[in-house]
């Protein structure tokens, strides 16, 4: 496996000194956004499919410093209903089309999460029983049927035509995609180049094992975020796991983002790591810092430390 990062933590700093900071850590590759919920500070799609000569400029400056492209990143609802969807599907789109223009071939995506019944006006995320209330079945069905499929089927089309080979979704909260069982049931629906970017940050709070669910996965990882999540001791037994604080208010939250190795020690990413590897992933790992009970030069260094020691090579 080979270290790469999530640059939009670093999106205070320019481009090319992004890239230098990159090389000072040690890091093989980068993933950038495109667009979506991201400003995408350094690899915006559009931008990017507008100006040829910009574009070839900066995979010089990367080709220049000995990284690589990892994967490009658009986390995005295009299942949204409102303005929100439709362009963010848009944005996907470019991403994809700029990831086969210069021969990236995985996409860090999200599956999107749609309206529960036609005529609805925001997404909603369906995680309570499909047996209760009786409009329940009904609203699952219309999501999966009527919005996913259709949206998933082009996508994997539109994948096909430009060279991409894989979509890696990210096993995010408030997504269709949101665990092991729910790729699936996109995945057997549109095919095997949908798979997932292994996050176990969002796992642990979901209360799943990560490593059980690598193994679930097998060869449906195609792609893997390095990043921790720590459950609060006394909060979380009080309040359970689902948290609505804001990101940034960590000191009350029952669980938090941090820096690898500040939730989980490094025992348990070896684990992880020789499973995935086990299981048939020997790609990218990718350090996604969302620390906030630290400092964001202090979270990413110690995460680079963790990783480095811990990816199976």
């Amino acid at each position: 496996m080979k270290l790469s990062i999530c640059t939009d933590v670093m999106g205070n700093l320019s481009f090319t000194d992004m890239l230098d900071k990159c090389v000072k850590l040690g890091v093989e590759g980068i993933e950038m956004t495109g667009g979506g919920w991201s400003r995408a500070p350094h690899f915006r799609a559009d931008e990017l499919l507008a100006d040829k000569g910009l574009l070839k400029t900066r995979l010089k400056e990367i080709e220049a410093r000995g990284l690589e492209i990892a994967a490009l990143n658009c986390s995005a609802n295009p299942l949204d209903p409102g303005e929100m969807g439709k362009r963010h599907r848009k944005e996907m789109e470019q991403t994809i089309r700029l990831a086969g223009e210069i021969g990236v071939k995985t996409i860090v995506t999200m599956s999107g999460l749609p309206e529960a019944a036609p005529g609805d006006t925001v997404p909603n995320w369906l995680v309570y029983t499909k047996s209760w209330p009786d409009e329940m079945p009904e609203r699952d069905r219309y999501q999966w049927e009527d919005r996913a499929f259709p949206l998933w089927h082009d996508l994997v089309k539109l994948a096909k035509e430009v060279g991409v080979e894989r979509y890696a979704l990210e096993n995010f909260s408030a997504m269709l995609v949101w665990n092991p069982e729910t790729l699936f049931r996109l995945r057997n629906e549109v095919g095997p180049s949908v798979g997932m970017n292994l996050d176990p940050s969002h796992l642990f709070w979901k209360g799943a094992d990560p490593i059980a669910s690598a193994r679930a996965l097998g060869d449906a990882i195609h792609h893997c975020h390095g990043k921790d999540t720590r459950i609060e001791r006394g909060l979380a037994d009080v309040n359970g796991l689902l948290e609505l604080k804001d990101v940034t208010d960590v000191a009350n939250r029952t669980w938090n983002y941090v820096a690898v190795g500040a939730g989980h020690d490094l025992q348990w990413w070896k684990e992880f790591f020789s499973v995935v590897r086990m299981v048939g992933y020997n790609d990218w790992v990718s350090l996604e810092m969302e620390d906030f009970t630290m400092s964001t030069e202090a979270g990413i260094q110690s995460s680079i430390d963790a990783l480095q020691a811990t990816i199976s090579r």
